[in-house]
């Protein structure tokens, strides 16, 4: 009776979490209302329309940019290692081509050295002549820099999007320079091209300690407090400007707060650090020529800056003034990196280092992000429209409102066989079955998952291998019953035996949604995310719930008997 007792009460807390997920998808709540939950299910373009967007990216218009870029670093470098040489320049900079014209013959063998020495993973020497030597970049460094521009713009697209607030956006690249974006629910288009074609901000500022961590934290609270308002209720940009606006008189002159997402958070809400930064600093982007993933003495991966000439020469200064103290690399008014300045760094380059203590996928990972997101910055790939489609519900409104009917009606008729075939144990199975279908609901609402059709598709297999677990408890039932046994007998002896069956059912069920969850993408991914909830919800309700059902039946209300 422990174990029953203990059964019931875990059963009734899952149905109550379910529905406390569930009701704000079908009851409006404000945000100051005591309801626990406020998240919705988010609804894909299938079902609810919104805005379909192709951009083209301007590769070739960044490639031409990094090769004048090349062109002038280059003369600077030649002019500092005393290289003798005419003339530097590019004839066709969009495809990454430079010619170097010389004085004379005896210039060609030093200039082929300094390609070597410094270029030679960048640069092929494509023909030498006494008069002219002819580089371009390496097919491989181009297509990559290539697909990092697309990736950059992804990227920079993906956080403009984040920012408006629109739930779930698919944004993909199709081919080399194209990128496909659907935005679920969005109408404003000429608001959404804007936020798109807005170059996300970047910054080098150096952190202040003039207010500790704790003091900092103390002072964010006090604000939230007394405004009501956090970062859960706002968004970024609006939140950041106000906390500043309220905290004006507190902080030091010329500084401002900005958050870092901490390691451990999966959201930026969910656990923002806050910095106390001084605005004077005046680097930003459009000092830096690119950011790549590097890896250090050790192999461990790192981000590496390269800056222009006068980038470098800011930086040089900054740093060197700077020594022991921390350089936030900001993004959007989001701290990405806080590294310390161990010493004047000049040349150009810099390195941001990861730390070590952590698994290696997680700091390539990191790397990437980081270097991604300041290629965002530093490099802005100009965007153009090239189609635009506001989208009502892919199969039509109508093919819509005739699967809910469909799904009703089935619903209906798997409850009525129920309902006939199995009597009392049908009902307990019908009660089940329409918990395991809030659960989903419940499940993909907490997860901040999108549903698509394929994903209602999934629900729909999911309700089918549901009652097939039921008909396999009944049908042992049955034949326990059969054999003389009582009624506690047979259903302690029906759900043991039918078990190992539905266990074998669901685990193969499982490893097909997981092998379309890894090489799927789109739709089929909504489908298999659908599919695994469910058997996690199938065996809570159909099993766990059920049994605890049918034991309360049988022992505290002391049924002798129960239809099957």
């Amino acid at each position: 009776m422990e174990g029953l007792r203990w059964r019931s009460i875990l059963a009734i807390l899952g149905v109550v979490a379910s529905i406390v997920w569930v009701v704000p998808n079908v009851v409006h709540f404000g945000e100051n209302s005591w309801w626990p939950s406020k998240q919705k299910l988010n609804y894909g373009l299938d079902i609810q329309g919104g805005l379909h967007l192709v951009m083209g990216v301007d590769v070739d218009g960044v490639v031409k940019e990094s090769t004048n870029r090349l062109l002038a670093s280059m003369q600077t470098d030649m002019k500092k290692d005393n290289v003798p040489f005419a003339a530097v320049k590019s004839e066709k900079p969009e495809q990454g081509e430079i010619q170097i014209t010389l004085s004379s013959p005896a210039e060609k063998a030093s200039v082929e050295k300094f390609l070597a020495d410094k270029y030679s993973t960048v640069l092929q020497v494509m023909e030498s002549t006494d008069t002219v030597v002819s580089a371009r970049y390496f097919d491989a460094y181009l297509n990559e820099y290539k697909a990092r521009v697309v990736q950059q713009a992804i990227e920079t697209i993906r956080n403009r999007i984040d920012e408006f607030g629109v739930a779930e956006p698919s944004i993909s690249s199709q081919g080399s320079n194209r990128i496909l974006i659907q935005l679920p629910g969005m109408a404003d288009a000429e608001k959404a091209k804007q936020l798109i074609n807005t170059t996300a901000k970047l910054d080098f500022m150096v952190v202040s300690h003039e207010k500790t961590p704790q003091e900092l934290q103390a002072l964010v609270a006090e604000a939230e407090k007394a405004g009501s308002y956090n970062l859960t209720t706002m968004k970024y940009s609006e939140y950041v400007a106000r906390l500043n606006a309220d905290l004006k008189s507190k902080l030091p002159e010329k500084t401002t707060i900005y958050f870092e997402k901490s390691a451990n958070a999966a959201t930026l809400e969910a656990g923002a650090i806050p910095y106390l930064l001084r605005m004077d600093t005046d680097l930003g982007g459009g000092a830096l020529d690119d950011a790549f993933v590097g890896y250090d003495q050790y192999g461990g991966p790192q981000v590496s800056l390269h800056f222009s000439s006068a980038g470098a020469t800011k930086f040089s200064d900054l740093t060197g003034n700077n020594v022991g103290k921390q350089m936030a690399i900001v993004l959007d008014k989001v701290v990405k990196s806080a590294p310390s300045i161990r010493d004047r760094i000049s040349g150009g380059q810099a390195v941001i280092t990861l730390g070590g203590g952590r698994d290696r996928n997680q700091m390539m990972d990191e790397a990437k992000m980081i270097s991604t997101a300041l290629r965002a910055g530093a490099l802005p790939a100009s965007l153009e429209q090239l189609e635009e489609r506001r989208v009502g519900p892919t199969l039509g409104a109508d093919a819509i409102d005739k699967a809910k009917m469909g799904s009703f009606v089935g619903a209906a008729i798997i409850v009525i066989f129920m309902l006939v075939y199995y009597k009392t144990m049908g009902a307990v199975a019908s009660l089940a079955l329409g918990i395991n279908i809030l659960g989903i609901f419940a499940l993909l609402t907490s997860f901040g998952a999108t549903l698509t059709l394929p994903g209602i598709a999934g629900i729909a297999l999911t309700v089918g291998f549901a009652v097939d677990a039921n008909v396999l408890i009944n049908e042992r039932i049955k034949e326990e019953l059969a054999l003389g046994h009582s009624i506690q007998v047979a259903i302690k002896e029906g759900y043991h035996r039918a078990m190992s069956a539905i266990i074998d059912a669901n685990i193969t069920t499982a490893a097909t949604a997981v092998v379309l969850l890894y090489f799927g993408t789109g739709p089929v991914r909504g489908f298999a995310v659908t599919l695994l909830i469910g058997i996690v919800t199938s065996m809570f309700a159909n099993v766990f719930v059920s049994k605890a059902i049918v034991d309360t039946l049988v022992h505290k209300f002391n049924f002798k008997k129960l239809s099957v």
